[in-house]
């Protein structure tokens, strides 16, 4: 599988969101899982401690097992985990990095990030202690996610001679392209990898979902996850996605993951999973190089 850079390390252009882990499977399906992305050629791994209460990081480091030195082991702090466990303090970062290396069963994080802006703290502050993780071994690289151009422009300057994010890591897919609108020129001009999460926009771009069919049993769909993706409107711009895609002889999914693979900056398109197929499905759909005539046309699909 083609390889990308953020910052020092080497990742797979295809990775494996691990938010289903500990919340909508269990730890032997998600050791299946993990085991068909390693095979699929998947080397870039990306979870977060709130996900399923810290069993994401739990199942996955139990998963992982002696293969630690294969993988790129991404993960993430600041979301409120509990009452006391929240935030980007500097004390709290140096907590919250040792949980999560106890959880993963590992002594160091790849690519350790700020899950969302902190405003009650400041952004040197915590890049500080940040700095301080990477001095001591624990972390390798630092990233953020869900900020916006002007707070990258801000850490960058808050980092002075320290440590500074190497990534970002926002919501970006076919229907939610808010990116566009200033993030990814940023990371552009500041070198930074950019990872879209949410590539397949909760399902609605895997092909699963068509207009006029009911939910597939047991989807994000039908159990009622984000009412406000799955609209008429979002339907009917899937079926214009579909149609462009098949008339090129490809898939709906493999559209949406070469597409973002195709965007500047773009390092890993990271993928949910809650099967061994879906893993190795995903693994295998950004292969597709669209043209200048194809993005312009995917460009034309209403907005």
């Amino acid at each position: 599988m083609e390889k990308r850079r953020i910052g020092s390390l080497e990742v797979s252009v295809v990775g494996l969101g691990c938010n289903n882990f500990g919340w909508r499977i269990d730890a032997k399906e998600t050791a299946a899982v993990v085991d068909a992305a390693l095979d699929a050629g998947i080397n870039f791994l990306d979870t977060a401690d709130i996900y399923g209460g810290g069993q994401s990081e739990e199942f996955l480091g139990q998963a992982l097992g002696n293969r630690r030195g294969r993988i790129v082991l991404a993960t993430k702090f600041g979301m409120k985990f509990d009452e006391q466990r929240q935030g980007a303090k500097p004390g709290y970062v140096r907590q919250a990095v040792e949980d999560s290396l106890r959880r993963l069963r590992t002594d160091h994080i790849d690519l350790y990030q700020l899950h969302q802006p902190d405003a009650s703290t400041p952004m040197a502050d915590t890049l500080a202690a940040l700095d301080g993780l990477v001095k001591a071994g624990k972390v390798r690289e630092i990233g953020c996610s869900n900020f916006s151009a002007g707070q990258l422009k801000e850490a960058e300057s808050a980092a002075g001679s320290g440590a500074r994010y190497v990534s970002v890591q926002n919501q970006y897919n076919l229907l939610h392209r808010e990116p566009e609108a200033g993030v990814l020129a940023e990371c552009v001009r500041g070198g930074l990898a950019f990872i879209p999460y949410f590539p397949l926009a909760n399902g609605l771009l895997s092909g699963k979902y068509r207009l006029g069919q009911a939910h597939p049993q047991g989807s994000r769909g039908s159990d009622g996850f984000g009412p406000k993706v799955f609209t008429e409107e979002n339907l009917e711009r899937v079926e214009a996605l579909a149609e462009f895609a098949d008339s090129r002889g490809h898939t709906l999914l493999e559209l949406a993951m070469s597409w973002l693979a195709s965007r500047p900056a773009v390092a890993s398109v990271i993928a949910g999973a809650k099967t061994p197929e879906q893993a190795k499905t995903n693994a295998a759909s950004a292969g597709w190089k669209l043209t200048a005539s194809d993005l312009a046309e995917v460009d034309g699909v209403p907005q």
